[in-house]
This record gives C-alpha cells, sequence and structure tokens, in this order.
C-alpha cells in the first residue's frame, strides 16, 4: 500500500488520508511530491488522473479522491467510524460536509504549517463558515464525546477530515468557544500530527 501525498506544509487533503491510516495502524509506503515546482503537475499525473492529491494505491487498485481513500481504509480495518448506526450516519454527514464546504474558510485560510500569529479581517461568510464548524463540533461532542476525547468518542474520519482546519485555526487565530478550544488542544496534542508537523518543520524551505 502505498499513499502518495503533496507537501506535508501544504497538502490539507494529504494530511486527512495520511492521519487516518497512522490511526488505523497501517502499513504502507509514503510518496511525498512537492507542490508548487515545475514538474509538480506531471509528478501527480504518475498516480492521479484528477491531477490532485492525495493518492493511494493497492495492488492493482487505485484511489484518488481523500474521501474515497478515507471510507476505504475504514473498511479495510473495520474501524475509523463509529459503531452505533445513528453515529456513523452522522459521522459521514459531518466528513461530507467538510469535504465539500466551507469555501471561504479554504480560500481566506489556506492551511500553511509554517504560518503563526497570523491577522486577516473576517468577513461575515467567514464568521459564518467558524461559526457552522464549531456547531458541528459542539454537536458532536454533546451527542457522542462521552466515550472519549474525540467527535465520536474514539477517533475517527472526521478528525481526520477537521484536522487541517484545526491547524488553520492554529495558524490564524479566532476566537473559539469552550468546546471548540478544548477539541483543539486535544487534537494538536495528537502524536500522530505531531509527527506530520515535524516532518513538515525538517521538509519545508
Amino acid at each position: 500500500m502505498t499513499l502518495i501525498i503533496g507537501s506535508k506544509h501544504l497538502s490539507s487533503w494529504s494530511l486527512r488520508a495520511w492521519i487516518l491510516m497512522r490511526h488505523l495502524e497501517l502499513e504502507f509506503d509514503e510518496r511525498l511530491i512537492e507542490l508548487d515546482q515545475p514538474d509538480t503537475a506531471a509528478n501527480i499525473l504518475r498516480y492521479s488522473p484528477s491531477g490532485r492529491l492525495p493518492a493511494l494505491q493497492h495492488g492493482e487498485l487505485a484511489l484518488w479522491d481523500s474521501l474515497a481513500i478515507s471510507e476505504y481504509v475504514c473498511e479495510l480495518t473495520g474501524r475509523g467510524l463509529p459503531t452505533g448506526r445513528t453515529a456513523r450516519a452522522l459521522a459521514r454527514c459531518v466528513t461530507a460536509e467538510m469535504h465539500a464546504g466551507f469555501r471561504t474558510l479554504r480560500t481566506t485560510w489556506p492551511m500553511d504549517t509554517r504560518a503563526t500569529s497570523l491577522h486577516t479581517p473576517i468577513s461575515p461568510k467567514l464568521a459564518a463558515d467558524i461559526a457552522r464548524i464549531e456547531q458541528l463540533w459542539e454537536q458532536c461532542r454533546a451527542a457522542f464525546g462521552a466515550e472519549g476525547p474525540w467527535l465520536f468518542g474514539h477517533y475517527s474520519i472526521a478528525d481526520a477530515a477537521f484536522a487541517p482546519v484545526v491547524l488553520r485555526f492554529r495558524s490564524y487565530g479566532p476566537t473559539l468557544g469552550p468546546v471548540a478550544q478544548r477539541y483543539q488542544a486535544t487534537t494538536l496534542a495528537d502524536q500522530h500530527l505531531i509527527e506530520w508537523l515535524r516532518a513538515a518543520a525538517a521538509t519545508s524551505a
């Protein structure tokens, strides 16, 4: 199994697949393609017909979407999704909303793990994205957080989906409520995320 990822300080989509696979204790090779280089597009197209990363190769199977990869590795391991039907459905819903939505947040606050203490004006659309994310975190924690510190108690596909958002919040510093603050602290203390950040710091120019 080989996971092809982009630069660790920039590629939020790569982080989602990578960190979930680490939590699921899967053994995989990692192939990194530096972004924003003259040959980046050509190198990505060797593994991903969409021209996007991450991509996963597992035998003859090739996947090129972070959500599809996440669902696949959850199926492989029987882990990464809540066991209860209701919680499992909501975890998928929350993850899909993150996968497809929050466009203003993505464009206004791009992930760069090297960036800290940034201050930018918060537009009404950006404020709405932040508020919606907080609402989701609070809803999940209130309903399913009794068994552990993650959104659905145990680490799941939803936590992997929001890991890059936590890093954006760390960089740009919005004011968050107590539930979001605790969840952010939990994510930032995750040993797998720390491993990713150390590698990003070591390889970033």
